[in-house]
């Protein structure tokens, strides 16, 4: 099995910088294959989104007759931990445990809970589907089960992927941990695109023993992926990093008086909710009003991802030229405008090659600016500050994504109860849009403070 596993760690090396995205972040002391065996912990957090945001709520809204806003409340749960993730962060830069590290306990403890979420949710679904003889169960059984292991993968996801994102800056040079992070983020898309093809795949024959088998499938993937990804990465220590006088509350501070720091923070919570209010309903809207099978939107998932890492790709040649991150978030925001007013007009014209196209390009801007606010966050942290810079943006990303994605269910549910299902989710898709307008403005001032700079 070690032979198998380095054999393969070997060829994906080998592909080299010019086929791999950010391939050239590596350097001497951290090999590319110790990079990519670092990213497995991204797989498993991409696995895991396209179970909450792509398969399982089709899977819940259309085969078990959830309400979609249960549904967009339940995926959007682990926005009460979201904004843990900064605290995180800083602790994860300050800890220290007995056994010498800093990170390793808390993407370890991310790990178990990750795990412990998706091992009790395919139960808990069955019991709040009310199929079956889980309709023997009280109601409120479901719901707090379904709740507590949403909940769970969550917050397991948020501890894994924010200190798993510093560890990664921990061991690469400084200049270059914006590559770093950006590969690291092309993982979490090929972990998606890979995971989403597999679901579709598995559940193309949908029944609720096959679900029990997938999602408890991914729970064993995550925790060997995770493991992997560990094994030998932290150094040990004994001597603890100086915590600064104040705390958190002064370290916090700190970076919200770097330039803009607030600034970027708002453009970057309201890009990322327009971005992902649709996130619950592209694959219900492929099923109920284009008609298309549970493998065709799952496969909405893997183009959505694909067309993310192609917008990761493209930012990433351009931004190492000097360009400037501002302007390209801006230009990911752009780009989504015509995105879903694609998505709109498909269910007019009942085009589903008008829809997929619409959601690749949704992907393909959001990868835009996801790399460029995420540059722009990295090249502005205070020292010492990876773990707290990285951890601010992870927060106000998930608290947005968890709010977009629950009131989207909700605004759908109110909306189709006083007309139609179309309209239902026309609605959201054209409040995405003003979103995404009232990012572009936001990010202007930006542009201003920090003009583009010509390649060289």
């Amino acid at each position: 099995m070690k032979q198998i596993s380095q054999q393969l760690i070997s060829a994906w090396a080998s592909l080299g910088p010019r086929f791999l995205p950010f391939a050239d972040a590596a350097t001497p002391e951290l090999p590319l294959s110790r990079l990519l065996r670092l990213s497995l912990f991204q797989v498993s957090v991409g696995m895991a989104l396209v179970l909450l945001i792509g398969t399982l709520n089709r899977v819940m809204i259309v085969e078990l007759k959830v309400p979609a806003s249960l549904v967009s409340i339940m995926i959007a749960l682990p926005l009460v931990f979201a904004p843990l993730r900064a605290l995180i962060g800083f602790r994860s830069d300050t800890h220290r445990s007995a056994l010498g590290w800093r990170r390793v306990p808390y993407i370890w403890m991310g790990t178990l809970i990750q795990f412990g979420g998706l091992a009790i949710m395919p139960f808990a679904l069955l019991v709040l589907s009310g199929g079956g003889q889980a309709s023997q169960a009280p109601a409120w059984f479901g719901w707090l089960g379904a709740g507590i292991a949403f909940l769970l993968v969550g917050a397991g996801m948020h501890t894994t992927q924010t200190v798993g994102l510093a560890l990664a800056c921990d061991l690469a040079p400084v200049e270059s941990q914006p590559k770093v992070v950006g590969l690291m983020y092309v993982m979490l898309l090929v972990g998606m695109i890979g995971s989403a093809l597999v679901f579709g795949a598995l559940l193309a024959d949908f029944s609720p023993a096959r679900l029990i088998q997938v999602i408890q499938g991914s729970a064993l993937t995550t925790m060997v992926l995770n493991v992997i990804a560990l094994w030998k990465q932290e150094g040990r220590s004994r001597t603890p990093r100086a915590v600064p006088q104040g705390g958190f509350r002064q370290a916090w501070e700190l970076f919200t008086s770097g330039d803009d720091a607030v600034r970027r923070l708002v453009a970057v919570g309201l890009g990322t909710m327009a971005f992902s209010m649709e996130d619950v309903l592209l694959e219900p809207f492929g099923g109920e009003i284009l008609g298309l099978s549970v493998g065709s939107t799952t496969a909405l998932t893997a183009s959505l991802a694909i067309g993310g890492l192609l917008g990761f790709t493209l930012a990433s040649q351009i931004l190492s030229r000097g360009a400037d991150p501002f302007r390209m978030a801006s230009a990911g925001a752009l780009l989504g405008i015509p995105a879903f007013f694609a998505v709109i007009f498909s269910a007019s014209v009942q085009s589903q090659w008008l829809f997929g196209a619409g959601v690749l390009l949704i992907g393909f801007g959001a990868g835009l600016f996801g790399h460029g606010t995420l540059t722009a966050t990295m090249n502005l942290a205070p020292k010492n500050q990876s773990g707290l810079a990285l951890g601010a943006w992870g927060a106000v990303q998930a608290t947005g994504a968890g709010l977009a994605i629950a009131l989207g269910g909700v605004i759908r549910d109110v909306v189709a109860a006083h007309s139609t299902s179309t309209t239902g989710y026309v609605t959201v898709y054209t409040i995405e849009i003003v979103l995404l307008v009232a990012t572009i403005v936001a990010m202007a001032p930006l542009l201003r403070r920090h003009p583009v700079q010509v390649p060289v």
